[in-house]
């Protein structure tokens, strides 16, 4: 096999091997899917920022296993019952920051890690899903994210997930926007297109020549950044490789209508979970985030107090705030759910039975950072669903997203700070 710079970025005498890409090992629109008739797997995470109403959201701890009754703030879900898991007790041990609902939600990342540094982050568990699920899909991800500059409890980040080196990834923050990046074709040529990408491939290897140049002499805080810039560079390289790949295959057909622009709260929500199933429906993609707004769902059901506020209820118009929250929140989940098992597979199966979804928050409610709420649902992970499970207190959060993992599928072995699986969720 002739070794082209697709396999390795020269720079200064040296080769920079690259990770495994596209160009080598599959061909594009040959999904998992089409190659053996498996249908495949997919996660969704779906993120609140300030947490929930903890007296009415969470069933009973008294009241565990599969014939629990479901709570004030779950019981638009009733339907759903015996397809979804509550797992209560499980807490990421360096949560500090009492209005971080998301930014460490699926890292399990202390933010001190690293000396020196005030922040630090690590992989979010969806990237971690999508080095392994986005290989034969159009996107290896999607991150969809709202109200940028508004608080909603999420903390820093520009979306759920955080890429091999805590980097924040950017999300899509409008239905329509994501509509466009599913279906929506492109209207530059294609050997346009190609020359765009063939002059950033010009451009990084200038770059890695470069910081090559400068590697000598360095101290090893020093050395260790300019790995962690080599490293962003074949990942660069590699998101470059894959959208070559797809230049001259025509986008799925929408299985939808465009939505209308502007939209917010409740209705943005509505409206991309529906794109969520469209692009899961299509196999544009495996893995989706979805930061989720705050404070314009409160306004979009008539609360009119501050999402800060709300989440620092008491009894009275902040807590019945907060409950009417809890309650939108079900009512829409439930949708959601509706549509993913009305989604049909080729061999009659649904695409509820194949997606593995969580939802939930790093804040439980108020400025409690323990016993963070968690719903499992879907099929994807071979769950045994339908119960109240609570674990030990202070249970690694991250036991739950290694056992997502693995139970889909995932080739990982730990995640965070995870110490194991969690045996009473697997089937």
């Amino acid at each position: 096999m002739n070794l082209n710079r697709r396999h390795f970025l020269r720079g200064s005498g040296a080769l920079i091997a690259l990770p495994f890409l596209p160009s080598l090992g599959y061909k594009a629109h040959a999904s998992t899917k089409k190659q053996s008739g498996k249908i495949p797997k997919r996660i969704v995470c779906l993120g609140i920022g300030f947490g929930v109403t903890q007296e009415t959201w969470f069933p009973d701890v008294k009241d565990t296993g599969f014939n629990y009754k479901l709570s004030e703030g779950l019981a638009p879900l009733a339907r759903h019952k015996k397809d979804f898991s509550i797992v209560q007790g499980c807490t990421h041990q360096y949560s500090q920051d009492a209005h971080y609902g998301s930014t460490f939600w699926l890292t399990g990342a202390n933010r001190y890690a690293v000396p020196g540094q005030k922040f630090s982050n690590s992989i979010s568990l969806d990237q971690v899903a999508a080095n392994q699920f986005g290989v034969d899909t159009r996107f290896k991800s999607i991150q969809l994210d709202s109200e940028k500059g508004k608080s909603a409890g999420h903390g820093p980040g520009s979306s759920l997930a955080w890429d091999r080196n805590g980097k924040p990834m950017s999300g899509l923050d409008e239905p329509v926007k994501l509509f466009h990046k599913l279906f929506s074709e492109e209207k530059m040529p294609l050997e346009q297109r190609q020359a765009i990408i063939n002059k950033k491939r010009s451009v990084l290897d200038a770059v890695l020549t470069e910081a090559k140049r400068v590697q000598k002499g360095l101290s090893k805080s020093d050395t260790d950044k300019v790995g962690e810039y080599f490293q962003s560079i074949r990942d660069i390289e590699t998101r470059l490789a894959k959208d070559e790949q797809w230049l001259s295959i025509p986008k799925t057909k929408a299985p939808l209508d465009e939505p209308a622009e502007g939209l917010h709260g409740k209705d943005a929500i509505k409206v991309m979970y529906d794109l969520i199933v469209a692009a899961l429906q299509t196999d544009s993609t495996r893995v989706m985030t979805y930061r989720m707004p705050g404070q314009t769902l409160l306004d979009s059901i008539g609360v009119t107090l501050s999402s800060h506020n709300i989440s620092h209820y008491a009894q009275g118009e902040r807590m019945q705030g907060s409950q009417a929250r809890d309650k939108t929140h079900s009512e829409l989940l439930a949708g959601l759910f509706d549509k993913l098992k009305n989604t049909k597979e080729a061999d009659g199966s649904s695409l509820f039975d194949h997606t593995s979804l969580v939802f939930g928050s790093n804040i439980r409610s108020i400025h409690y950072l323990t016993d963070c709420p968690t719903l499992l649902a879907g099929g994807g992970s071979n769950f045994k669903h339908g119960q109240n499970l609570v674990l030990p207190k202070d249970t690694p959060l991250c036991n739950v997203w290694l056992s997502m993992l693995q139970g889909a599928g995932v080739k990982a072995s730990s995640h965070g700070d995870s110490k194991g699986i969690v045996k009473e969720l697997m089937a």
